[in-house]
């Protein structure tokens, strides 16, 4: 089970870290999103929002959502062999 995989090429690293940006992005602005609405309906005041220039609690939630996803489908790329498409030999068939 534990075989040695060999390094997996620049593109499914280019292709993890394309894919973490987008959903670290996004799970950032749904997490906003339900933290908003807690605010609303409790009338808390959580100082977050997805004002992220303004506001660094929300820009430090969104870089660890998108550093956390990066890592985790960089980490998945390189311990996931990539698969390798099986030549079919001629065979003779009697």
């Amino acid at each position: 089970m534990n075989e040695k995989t060999t390094t997996p090429s620049l593109l499914r690293l280019a292709a993890a870290i394309f894919l973490g940006l987008i959903v670290g992005f996004i799970l950032f602005l749904v997490a906003a999103l339900f933290i908003g609405m807690f605010n609303q309906l409790m009338g808390m005041q959580i100082p977050i929002g997805m004002d992220v220039a303004e506001n660094i609690l929300s820009a430090i939630l969104l870089v660890i959502f998108v550093g956390g996803s990066v890592g985790l489908f960089c980490w998945k790329v390189w311990t996931t062999p990539s698969t390798e498409e099986e030549e079919e030999s001629p065979q003779s068939e009697e």
